[in-house]
């Protein structure tokens, strides 16, 4: 697999400035938690909303999948750009989501531990920062897989036979029949790896 090892800065400098800022069509993020992070764009800080109302402007479309009602902060954010953000950015949510990924372009994708958060991905203080690790690659097979799950997640292919449906606000679907939901020890998941459903871009 092609991958470099991102760690501590190197994780705001390469997958936030130089690659979700860059974006051109899409950009995918699964995390735990969000937050109203910081970020660097042009010599400035600036909120994540801010970046992200700019790739809007610019036609980029963003969906975040998130396991966690986003902070405060982010949410008031979000609602002063709510008219450059329509139709640009979407948001769901999944308890279950514990995986970080951010997969710009269906070109380049980060892996690794840190949330969309200023202490993870965020341009916070080297000596207040989170001690996180990942990958960025544009390794072709991981690409596809990682497309892949975050849709089968973000599409509800797991939603009908998910354990923790009371516990989720917005579950797609109608629940499988119990005993389907009794699935197997070690029986495969409603996840199609390498089969990915690619976001569909506007030209």
């Amino acid at each position: 697999m092609r991958a470099r090892l991102l760690t501590g800065r190197q994780l705001h400098d390469e997958v936030i400035r130089a690659r979700l800022l860059g974006a051109r069509r899409s950009v995918l993020i699964a995390t735990a938690n969000v937050k109203a992070m910081l970020v660097e764009s042009g010599g400035r800080w600036i909120p994540i909303i801010e970046a992200l109302a700019e790739l809007a402007r610019r036609g980029v479309e963003t969906r975040i999948l998130h396991a966690d009602r986003p902070s405060r902060p982010f949410r008031d954010a979000l609602q002063r750009h709510r008219r450059a953000l329509a139709g640009r950015l979407e948001m769901r949510v999944c308890p279950r989501v514990h995986f970080k990924l951010v997969l710009v372009d269906g070109g380049w994708a980060y892996l690794g531990s840190a949330n969309l958060t200023g202490a993870g991905l965020g341009a916070k203080d080297e000596a207040r920062r989170n001690f996180e690790i990942g990958l960025g690659t544009d390794d072709p097979e991981v690409l596809d897989h990682a497309d892949a799950v975050f849709h089968a997640v973000w599409n509800g292919a797991e939603c009908g036979a998910c354990r923790l449906r009371d516990l989720c606000p917005a579950p797609l679907g109608p629940a499988a029949p119990r005993a389907a939901r009794r699935r197997p020890s070690g029986a495969p998941s409603g996840l199609e790896l390498g089969r990915p459903r690619r976001l569909p871009i506007p030209r």
